[in-house]
């Protein structure tokens, strides 16, 4: 795979990945379809197959959602692959922002999270202003975000408010924006097709995800943390986390890796990526909210935007400056 990806123009490349992963995304939801037609004779086990197939459509629509924002920002050029990026921010802070209750004294903050810091962070992306956009919301907005919040004159609940905004700005934006990020790297020979490194990083890292929620359903293992996910095992997480590295290496022919640091990298991106939708899970259980459907209603978080791309909100930021450190970027 390595060799044929390697020996194509970058048209046939693009042609290539357009017709093995839509291909492949098109036999898992007719799969997804026909397993959803089959009855099961006992309602126990119906309720548990119609559960995890929901689940599996979850993951299975995050794939084709980002994959079309792929095909889109190829197509248009990078500042509008900027902008999408930038929506899905938006709307995933939005998202995190109500299950996050606020108060009156915190609406100066959430107005400049929304329309400051979201607009100048992708602005200095785009400007490729790699040493400030990596710097600009850990340290100025981390710091001017409680300013803000002190000169609003409420000091109830000061510390636990202002942090899980931050939060929210560090995962939701700081993370997301890494994603765009790397069509911006200049890595000597490449001829600029930074895109495949977009189209990379999501494919692995939703390829991993994927397989590790195949596995933790069809092989029983007792939870790594069962107050958190049932599903969370370490036998899913390393066989997750060995698909997703050798489908790295696969298509290491896109990037301008070899199969060995192709395989690495991914590893890298996969763990966080699964380390984080942990992570986010454990923010929902504090917040009382469940995981996926319960009694029959969809919660905001199992069916919203950003328990779709937590994982990539956390594997980006890894991924990038993995890439910029080892390569020297």
């Amino acid at each position: 795979m390595y060799q044929f990806l390697k020996n194509l123009d970058t048209t046939q490349q693009v042609g290539a990945l357009f017709s093995i992963v839509f291909g492949l995304l098109m036999l898992a939801t007719v799969a997804v379809v026909l397993l959803s037609m089959r009855e099961w004779g006992d309602s126990q086990r119906a309720e548990q197959q119609r559960s995890d197939l929901r689940n599996f459509e979850g993951l299975l629509g995050t794939s084709w959602l980002v994959m079309l924002v792929f095909w889109v920002g190829w197509l248009a050029g990078d500042w509008v692959a900027l902008s999408l990026f930038g929506l899905v921010s938006f709307f995933a802070l939005r998202e995190f922002m109500t299950l996050s209750p606020t108060r009156r004294g915190d609406h100066r903050s959430l107005v400049l999270a929304f329309f400051v810091v979201l607009p100048v962070q992708y602005a200095l992306v785009g400007n490729e202003l790699f040493n400030l956009f990596t710097v600009f919301i850990p340290v100025y907005v981390f710091l001017a975000i409680p300013l803000v919040s002190a000169l609003a004159n409420d000091p109830q609940r000061f510390l636990e408010r202002n942090a899980k905004l931050q939060w929210g700005i560090m995962v939701c934006i700081y993370g997301m924006s890494h994603v765009p990020a790397l069509l911006l790297l200049d890595f000597p020979g490449y001829d600029k097709k930074n895109a495949f490194l977009v189209f990379f990083l999501v494919l692995v890292v939703q390829t991993s995800m994927m397989a590790q929620h195949l596995v933790s359903r069809r092989i029983q293992r007792p939870p790594a943390a069962p107050a958190i996910s049932q599903g969370f095992n370490w036998l899913s997480w390393w066989l997750g986390m060995a698909v997703g590295a050798l489908v790295g290496a696969l298509f290491a022919g896109i990037t301008p890796f070899v199969p060995g640091q192709a395989f690495a990298l991914s590893f890298l991106a996969c763990a966080s990526g699964s380390f984080g939708h942990l992570v986010m899970k454990a923010l929902k259980r504090d917040r009382g909210i469940p995981i996926w459907r319960g009694q029959g209603t969809a919660s905001t978080g199992a069916g919203g935007l950003l328990d779709r791309v937590d994982a990539l909100c956390f594997a980006a930021p890894v991924f990038f400056h993995s890439v910029r450190w080892y390569f020297g970027l």
